[in-house]
């Protein structure tokens, strides 16, 4: 504990400095009066989960209990924490605004995270669990050499780690910043202290418990807004809709698509990078390894899916609901008749518009959950790539003991909340939405096309995989910063050099063509026997024979 307090001050005052440097802006921001409500509900939350870590800590003795809670998750709860680990900020806050703003458009973002499921149900989950043991790596390195491929997957999961990282972070600070009336930079450092709490001493079990309170709350929450919204059009989705059309500024044009992605490519491309970006997700797959056997993984994908696809058609309703009763009150616009803290408080402002000042308070402190929850679940995958990836397999070459690899862990959460803390504080004026499509776009054009070529492909060898890989991640990034998200709005350049919203629709291919054409052209020894491994790896995946606690069918 003594470790933590000095960690705490240390960010506090790494903190304090970036704030200093940065006071002109945060003077000129707008700051809400102190929310009291949201506060005690919020510290309700914090003092509860905090008891869960504690409890957590005393059931974790080994890297398997810090990694994957020990294997001992139930389908059901895994179900529930994978949606709390999936829900996130941009989930809530994000897609009712998307709604808010351009009406039928914003469910391109719920349609595509939604039918990566299937993908995952199908051809995933089963063999992740008989296969790995605590990160996707151990799936995707089953038969190759270890080194490279490892070096690769521990690349790719934290580059997908910290662009998710510095937008939950962002997130946190700007929700905290208009609720509570907190300075920007004590939010970021709150998050920051209380995620490295949470996985530093609980690990997978205090991180599971936490997101599945979390998934628990914001359901109920989401549930009650919709069913609020419906009752006052005598739950005639029909009448809501109409007057939402009446009230739009774009009219009947918010019932159809056009108003968010304007062409073909980047609306398939965008789709691409939500679909296979969501099974290429290093912090959701990692939660196939913390349940007991193959059929308990299947149902947590079934039970995960049930409460996503919930989830996503009330934020629908949310969406078309603050479009009537948030967009027309005056009470939630400032001055020059723009929302109360951007558009992605319009959820937040239609709580209190159903349910008052203790409702808001409920909503905004279940809103800092989310974050804190899958800011805890990301640190945990990064933290496993550079310990168990990195540290015990590439560097220690397989004699690294449970406690030394456990000891990197831990000694990877603090990097990674500092890290996080702090750029978190750099990028308070930026917009960071497309640092979640490039974190999906990353996830769908190398760690999704290594995991589905490794597993399922014979000819696939460790050059192929490596070099495809790497194609892959290097496209999607580069593309990216030379599109307009990046290089005109965050860059100053007058035009974007990559016309189109994501990249998934190019990275993505030359991921798959680069493994394709690395493996047919790899005569070397190495791939004689990446392809011979390939028999058993196939038997294993399918029954589970020698898989670590699993039972297979």
């Amino acid at each position: 504990m003594k470790t933590t307090l000095r960690a705490s001050a240390a960010l506090m005052l790494l903190a304090a400095a970036g704030a200093a440097m940065a006071a002109p802006d945060l003077g000129q921001a707008t700051k809400q009066a102190t929310n009291w409500t949201a506060i005690t509900m919020f510290a309700a939350f914090v003092i509860f989960t905090l008891f869960i870590t504690k409890w957590a800590a005393s059931k974790t003795r080994s890297a398997s209990d810090f990694y994957t809670a020990g294997g001992g998750i139930t389908g059901f709860q895994n179900g529930l924490a994978i949606a709390g680990d999936f829900m996130s900020a941009a989930s809530f806050l994000g897609i009712s605004a998307a709604v808010f703003l351009d009406g039928f458009d914003g469910l391109i973002y719920a349609i595509g995270f939604l039918v990566g499921w299937p993908v995952i149900t199908f051809l995933m989950a089963e063999r992740l669990r008989n296969l790995g043991r605590f990160t996707f790596a151990d799936v995707a390195a089953y038969r190759f050499h270890q080194k490279p491929i490892r070096v690769f997957a521990a690349s790719g999961t934290l580059v997908v780690v910290l662009f998710y990282l510095i937008a939950q972070m962002v997130g946190a600070g700007q929700l905290i910043k208009l609720l509570f009336g907190l300075e920007y930079w004590i939010a970021v450092v709150i998050v920051g202290v209380l995620m490295m709490v949470y996985v530093l001493f609980g690990g997978m079990t205090a991180t599971t418990w936490v997101q599945i309170i979390k998934a628990v709350l914001l359901l109920s929450g989401a549930s009650y807004m919709a069913f609020a919204v419906l009752a006052q059009f005598n739950f005639s989705p029909e009448k809501l809709f109409a007057t939402a059309t009446d009230l739009h500024a774009k009219g009947f044009s918010i019932m159809g698509p056009g108003n968010f992605v304007k062409d073909p490519i980047s609306a398939i491309s965008f789709g691409m990078a939500l679909m296979f970006g969501t099974a290429g997700l290093p912090h959701i797959l990692m939660r196939f390894f913390t349940v007991p056997s193959a059929k308990e993984a299947r149902k947590s994908v079934l039970w995960a899916t049930t409460w996503i696809g919930y989830f996503y058609i009330l934020t629908f309703i949310i969406g078309f609901g603050a479009i009537v009763l948030v967009g027309t009150n005056p009470e939630f616009k400032d001055a020059a008749g723009k929302l109360l803290g951007g558009n992605n408080m319009a959820a937040v402002h239609l709580a209190k518009a159903v349910g008052g000042d203790i409702f808001l308070g409920f909503i905004s402190a279940v809103a800092f959950a989310t974050i804190l929850a899958v800011v805890a679940g990301l640190t945990l995958s990064g933290a496993s790539a550079v310990s168990h990836d990195l540290y015990a397999t590439v560097f220690a070459k397989g004699t690294a003991t449970s406690s030394s690899e456990l000891r990197v862990s831990k000694i990877t959460t603090i990097c990674l909340g500092f890290i996080a803390v702090l750029l978190g504080i750099a990028f308070e004026k930026q917009n960071v939405a497309f640092m979640v499509s490039l974190a999906f776009a990353i996830a769908a054009s190398a760690n999704f096309p290594v995991l589905f070529m490794s597993v399922l492909w014979k000819n696939c060898t460790t050059r192929g995989a490596t070099v495809g890989g790497f194609l892959g991640l290097g496209t999607a990034v580069v593309l990216t910063v030379v599109s307009k998200s990046v290089w005109v709005d965050v860059l100053g350049n007058a035009e974007a050099i990559f016309p189109y919203t994501s990249p998934a629709i190019f990275s993505m291919p030359i991921g798959f063509f680069g493994i394709w054409f690395f493996s047919i052209t790899d005569k070397s020894p190495r791939a004689a026997i990446d392809k011979a491994g390939f028999e058993a790896q196939e038997v294993r995946s399918e029954t589970g024979i020698g898989a670590s606690g699993a039972s297979g069918h």
